[in-house]
C-alpha cells in the first residue's frame, strides 16, 4: 500500500509538472456540417487548463509524502 501511494503520487505530480509548463493538449472533433452520408469535421487541439496540473501536483505530492511518512 505504502509503495503504491508512493508511485500514484509521483506519477501525477509528474503529470501536473508536464501540463503545468504548456505541454498537456488534446484533440477534439467536431461535426461541421452533415449533409446525407457525408460530413464534413474539424479537428482543433485544445489545451489542457493549467489548474488541472496544478491539482495533479498537490494531489501528487501529499499522496507521495503520505506513502513516504505512513508507519507501519
Amino acid at each position: 500500500m505504502r509503495a503504491g501511494l508512493i508511485v500514484i503520487g509521483v506519477v501525477l505530480l509528474a503529470a501536473g509538472v508536464w501540463i503545468t509548463i504548456g505541454n498537456g493538449s488534446y484533440k477534439q472533433t467536431d461535426t461541421v456540417a452533415k449533409l446525407g452520408p457525408a460530413e464534413i469535421t474539424a479537428t482543433h487541439q485544445k489545451s489542457i487548463p493549467q489548474w488541472v496540473g496544478i491539482a495533479g501536483i498537490v494531489i501528487g505530492g501529499v499522496l507521495a509524502i503520505g506513502g513516504f511518512v505512513s508507519k507501519r
